[in-house]
């Protein structure tokens, strides 16, 4: 991603995870990015996620790391599959969680609120 080009996203081609494989893989050193807005993020998150808005990723991508996957996040799975798309075409390694925040408060991984408290997706 750099920011200007390529605003065509095509969203099929983002590899996929389900919710347990991507706790998985956060715990085994995976970045988890949460690209929701942030009123969604201040109502509920996963603990060992990192906030950068889809609109926000072009001009944040030096705050991306390169050595490890990234695991995309949002709402539903839509933005997050974008996200993940724009990244891997951008040389990260990124992958898509199925299902995003919703499917996992529903697996009951943990969620937290700004302040790091247990909380909901709202």
């Amino acid at each position: 991603i750099t920011g200007s080009e390529d605003r065509h996203v095509r969203i099929d081609e983002a590899p996929d995870m389900s919710v347990h494989e991507a706790d998985q893989a956060v715990k085994a050193g995976a970045f988890l990015l949460d690209v929701r807005e942030d009123f969604e993020w201040e109502q509920g998150h996963a603990p060992d996620a990192v906030h950068i808005s889809l609109s926000e990723i072009g001009g944040r991508v030096d705050e991306l790391p390169t050595d490890r996957t990234i695991v995309c996040v949002c709402h539903v799975g839509g933005r997050s599959a974008m996200a993940a798309d724009a990244l891997n075409r951008g040389g990260w390694k990124a992958v898509n969680v199925t299902g995003g925040m919703q499917a996992w408060e529903a697996a009951r991984l943990p969620v937290v609120d700004s302040d790091g408290q247990p909380s909901t997706i709202g």
